[in-house]
């Protein structure tokens, strides 16, 4: 699903990622761990296809990040720790908005809401301004962003 081939990304005066290589598998789940400043979260940028690698291959569900970029996108979300939300939109209105913004039409943007609600746990939630909520649920908020609208 994920394979990373000496992937290197260099900025003046030094080196971020260094030859890095693995593989992830359909249905595994893993995490980066490491220091600060270690390349965890350059790393993430450049399989997310928002940054160039300096070398290497980077390919996600047989696409090629850095020539199919838009393939890629359709196929792999990357939540930063600070999750860019309209905090002062409700959680329902903005993830309609959300769903408006990728071409979903009115009956089906609700629908599609309505399930990324539930897939969430947002029903508490869905009416209150996302500014209010706590990191967690702005969290879930931002997993429905990408997994749905």
């Amino acid at each position: 699903m994920i394979e990373v081939r000496d992937l290197t990304k260099r900025y003046p005066g030094r080196t971020a990622v260094d030859g890095i290589s693995f593989t992830v598998g359909r249905g595994e789940v893993v995490g980066f761990l490491g220091p600060n400043g270690a390349g965890k979260s350059t790393t993430m940028r450049i399989l997310s296809s928002f940054m160039p690698a300096t070398s290497g291959t980077v390919r996600i569900a047989g696409f090629d990040v850095f020539h199919q970029p838009d393939e890629v996108r359709r196929r792999i979300g990357y939540m930063p720790e600070n999750n860019p939300l309209h905090i002062d939109m409700r959680v329902r209105d903005y993830l309609k908005f959300r769903a408006r913004l990728k071409g979903l039409g009115i009956g089906r943007s609700r629908d599609r809401v309505d399930r990324v609600i539930e897939q969430c746990g947002l029903k508490d939630v869905e009416k209150r301004i996302i500014g209010q909520l706590s990191k967690g649920y702005r969290q879930r908020v931002g997993v429905g962003r990408r997994s749905g609208p």
